[in-house]
């Protein structure tokens, strides 16, 4: 394609072809076109079970250039040579050790790479200057006969801009590479979504130099012990990289992404604090949550990666997720952390490169809030409790708290009274689809206000559970008295409609008064 630039000077610039692929009955016309197009030193995208791969022939120093300079690669950043026969294995290696053929039996083809001395065969091009030289042997259909069609050795490092989120879909690859490669062959969304594990079998135990879907624990039982490069999870090394992902940021959104550790809890608690604290300066953070939490945020744009209960979902989703954000308007994007086991390893790995290893502990966002939930309790949670919750959530707090209610006499749920709700909406507010709750056990622990309507449901929390072991009543008050108000909340049960409206007004007084002080522990009081 020829085209003018600002200069009327005509250049040429490259059409990215796309060819769609069912990998149950291969197109065997498309895999030839795209055989040769490799064959001839060009570049072909195409899927592999981890990630979409930049095909090159990997024994042509300038097709390894090429690739290079389509991704903005670094030159001394390895590519991964992709075989589709294991006897291919010895034309472009050396002293192969003998645990490698277990290996292989047990997970070739598969998203494992292996490193190994290389044979004269393989350009430095192709290895970043490197005398080892990796290999995998993928087990997407549409890779194995693309490898087979390309003469049987394709370098394919993944198919984006050196830096971005890998790609899952082809999508993906054409958003970071149209215009700069031949041909993306597009086979559907990729099986597992993170790159392969990579093990070097040039040393003794071998090491894990990158995480992927085939685990430390995987390798042990084939093989035995294995070792785990130290900077995995670590900062980025000045050393020269062995293995693709070893020493640049990769994977990274737009936005700056910042992994938040702790507990779960308190990593919901901190990035709650956070996105509400934004909320409140006018931006909007992004914020990755999973089945498990997405529901307990209140500010931000929240993306939901998967589950903790299957991890292989998170891995999945990973990148997509990240894609996502870049076309969000985002300040910034806060993860919250995942368990370092199994495939959370890997999880964690592109996680740690993505986020330029910036983490904050979940401590130190939320180490100064005196309570991070308060409950308003009454008898039924019908009226009184459900009114001050939702006054409270409109007040200018400078902290992010979980505003709830419930009530001490719910034997099933029900709405709120219709009064109440008439009150609310004659002051802009709304409690429509609330239902009542029953306080329970649960409700006491030691991060938790309670305030109570009056008295009598105080004494019957205390009644109940001060000699608990399990509950926390400490932090058990009546509204005024937390505020140091004598005015009585009445109940307005039975009474005419201006009676309710009586009721909104001294909580309203109280909660005004109750916002105060919590601001003042913010600022040091007590």
């Amino acid at each position: 394609m020829l085209r003018a630039n600002k200069k009327n000077v005509i250049i040429k610039v490259m059409e990215t072809i796309i060819k769609k692929i069912d990998k149950n009955q291969i197109d065997e016309n498309i895999i030839r076109e795209a055989g040769e197009i490799l064959r001839e030193g060009g570049l072909v995208a195409f899927p592999t079970e981890t990630v979409y791969g930049l095909g090159a022939n990997a024994l042509d120093e300038e097709a390894a250039r090429k690739t290079y300079a389509a991704k903005g690669r670094p030159s001394d950043n390895p590519l991964i040579v992709h075989i589709a026969d294991f006897d291919d294995l010895d034309e472009i290696t050396m002293n192969v050790p003998p645990e490698t053929e277990a290996l292989a039996q047990r997970f070739w083809p598969g998203p494992l790479t292996m490193i190994f001395e290389k044979s004269r065969l393989v350009p430095y091009g192709t290895t970043g200057g490197l005398e080892t030289v990796a290999v995998r042997m993928p087990s997407d259909p549409i890779a194995k006969e693309l490898i087979l069609a390309a003469g049987g050795y394709v370098s394919a490092p993944s198919a984006n801009t050196s830096g971005r989120p890998s790609p899952t879909t082809a999508e993906h690859v054409w958003e970071d590479l149209n215009g700069k490669i031949e041909m993306i062959i597009d086979g559907g969304s990729v099986d597992i979504g993170l790159e392969s594990t990579i093990v070097d079998m040039t040393v003794t135990p071998p090491m894990i130099l990158r995480p992927g879907a085939i685990t430390a624990d995987m390798l042990e039982e084939v093989i035995g012990v294995v070792s785990v490069d130290e900077t995995i999870l670590g900062s980025e090394s000045n050393q020269p990289p062995k293995a693709p992902g070893m020493k640049y940021r990769h994977y990274a959104p737009k936005a700056k992404l910042t992994i938040v550790q702790g507990s779960l809890k308190e990593e919901v608690f901190a990035i709650r604090q956070l996105a509400y604290e934004k909320a409140r300066q006018g931006k909007t953070i992004g914020i990755i949550g999973t089945d498990e939490t997405v529901e307990f945020y209140t500010h931000g744009l929240i993306k939901n990666i998967g589950s903790r209960e299957n991890e292989k979902t998170i891995a999945r989703n990973l990148y997509r997720i990240l894609r996502e954000f870049d076309e969000e308007d985002v300040s910034e994007i806060y993860s919250e952390s995942f368990a370092i086991q199994g495939i959370g390893n890997a999880i964690m790995n592109r996680l740690e490169k993505a986020a330029g290893h910036c983490r904050i502990p979940a401590s130190v966002i939320t180490k100064e809030q005196k309570y991070r939930r308060i409950v308003f309790v009454s008898n039924t949670d019908t009226c009184r409790g459900p009114v001050a919750a939702q006054i409270l959530k409109k007040q200018n707090l400078e902290q992010e708290y979980w505003i709830d209610s419930k009530g001490m006499v719910v034997l099933f749920p029900e709405p709120v009274n219709q009064k109440a709700e008439a009150i609310m909406k004659s002051n802009q507010m709304s409690l429509e689809g609330y239902t009542s709750r029953k306080l329970t056990q649960r409700d006491l622990n030691p991060d938790t206000l309670v305030l109570t309507m009056g008295m009598n449901q105080k004494e019957k929390i205390l009644a109940e559970y001060e000699h608990s072991e399990e509950a926390y009543t400490d932090n058990v008050y009546t509204l005024n008295e937390f505020v140091g108000d004598n005015l009585e909340i009445p109940d307005p049960y039975g009474q005419p409609l201006t009676a309710y409206g009586e009721c909104y007004e001294k909580i309203t007084l109280l909660i005004e008064k109750l916002a105060k002080i919590l601001n003042s522990f913010t600022k040091g009081g007590q």
